[in-house]
C-alpha cells in the first residue's frame, strides 16, 4: 500500500498521508512524492480543488524522525532534506487549484508546514498543533516560518517556535492558524471544495497567483497581467456572460 493515496471524484482530488500506525509521519520519500503529485495537479484539467488529509486519527505527527540518522545526519544531509520539505510545501502553495487541509489529531512540525501551505485549514476539536523544532535543535525552515508569520503574526509565531508547546484547535482558530472548526472536517472541506470547483478556474488561478505574490512580497506583475488577459479572452468569460444572460449556472472549462 502506498504511503500517499490519491482519490479523484467529480473534480476533487483527496490526497491522504497513509501511515496511520506511524501517525502519518512523513518520510523523505514522501516529501519528494508530495512535490511531484501537486505539480502534476497543476496541469490536470479535471481537478478543480484538492484536499490534503491523513489516514486514521491524525493528520500527521510531522517528519519521520526515526530516519533522521540516515537521511538528516549532518549539515549536508539536513540541507538536502530541507530542499525536499520546501519543495513539497511550495508545490502545495503554488498549485493553481484551491487546496484545503483537513485536520484531526496530530498536526506537528513538518506537518504544520504542509497544512500552512494549503489555502485553507479546517480542523476538528481533536486536532493538536505544535512545532517542536526547539526540542530537537532544528531551525524551522524559512519557507515554513514565513507561512507561520503570515497566518499568526510575529509575536504569536515567536511564541509557537520559542516554546515548542502544543496548542488546541480552539487556540488555533483564535490565533489564525486555522480558519474553520467543524464537527466533520472532511464534510466541511468537501462542501467548500465543491462550491469553489463550480466557479471559473481561470479566476481562481489568477486570484491565487496575485494573492500569493502579495503575501510573499514578490508579485510578478507581468505574469499577473498575462493571467488577467488570458481570462478576459477565454471561453469561460464568454460562457459566464452568456449564462448570466440566460439566468443559468455557467459551465466552465478552464480555458
Amino acid at each position: 500500500m502506498s504511503d500517499i493515496l490519491v482519490e479523484k471524484s467529480d473534480g476533487i482530488a483527496i490526497v491522504t498521508l497513509n501511515r496511520p500506525k506511524q501517525r502519518n509521519a512523513v518520510t523523505y520519500a514522501m516529501w519528494c512524492e508530495l512535490a511531484e503529485r501537486f505539480r502534476a495537479f497543476d496541469t490536470d484539467a479535471d481537478i478543480r480543488a484538492i484536499l490534503l488529509t491523513g489516514a486514521g486519527a491524525d493528520f500527521s505527527a510531522g517528519a519521520d524522525i526515526s530516519e533522521f540518522d540516515a537521511v538528516r545526519g549532518g549539515a549536508e544531509e539536513s540541507a538536502r532534506y530541507e530542499v525536499a520539505v520546501d519543495a513539497a510545501g511550495d508545490a502545495i502553495y503554488e498549485v493553481s487549484k484551491p487546496t484545503i487541509a483537513v485536520l484531526r489529531g496530530y498536526c506537528l512540525g513538518g506537518a504544520a508546514h504542509l497544512a500552512m501551505s494549503c489555502d485553507f485549514r479546517i480542523a476538528e476539536e481533536s486536532a493538536v498543533f505544535g512545532i517542536p523544532a526547539a526540542r530537537l535543535s532544528i531551525v524551522y525552515g524559512v519557507s515554513a516560518t514565513k507561512k507561520l508569520f503570515s497566518l499568526v503574526g510575529v509575536t504569536e509565531a515567536k511564541r509557537i517556535l520559542y516554546s515548542a508547546k502544543r496548542f488546541t484547535a480552539d487556540e488555533a482558530l483564535g490565533n489564525g492558524f486555522i480558519d474553520e472548526l467543524a464537527d466533520d472536517a472532511t464534510a466541511a472541506a468537501l462542501d467548500r471544495a465543491n462550491a469553489m470547483a463550480a466557479n471559473a478556474p481561470l479566476t481562481i488561478r489568477g486570484a491565487k497567483f496575485i494573492l500569493n505574490g502579495c503575501a510573499r512580497g514578490n508579485l510578478d506583475q507581468t505574469e499577473a497581467d498575462r493571467l488577467i488577459d488570458e481570462a478576459s479572452s477565454s471561453h469561460d468569460y464568454a460562457e459566464g456572460r452568456k449564462a448570466f444572460g440566460e439566468k443559468r449556472p455557467p459551465r466552465f472549462r478552464g480555458r
